[in-house]
């Protein structure tokens, strides 16, 4: 091992991770799961390639899951109104603690 796909799919991992966990808003959650729906497809054919059944089904499971991630907080026409109106609510919240209004 220690190929490109695996560095692709350590780094994108970590990547992915932290973008979830600045939380810089579902946007950029949304696009977090879309790296991470590509890592999971790197270590997937890794998996393949090595023979490694473990790798591969826990992989599998995880592209389902991040698949699901990208449809809440991308592709869901339900969530992306929601998501749109959230953003409007926050960027109103955050001028009202930057006057002292809150």
């Amino acid at each position: 091992m220690n190929g490109p796909l695996e560095w692709f799919g350590s780094i994108g991992a970590i990547i992915s991770a932290a973008m979830i966990a600045a939380d810089w808003g579902r946007k950029w959650t949304g696009w977090a799961f879309v790296l991470f729906v590509l890592v999971s497809t790197a270590w997937i054919a890794t998996g393949v390639m090595n023979g490694s059944t473990p790798l591969t089904v826990q992989n599998a499971i995880l592209l389902t899951i991040n698949s699901w991630g990208v449809w809440q907080y991308l592709l869901s026409p339900k969530n992306r109104k929601k998501i749109e109106r959230m953003e409007e609510l926050e960027s109103q919240a955050s001028e009202d603690v930057e006057r002292g209004r809150a």
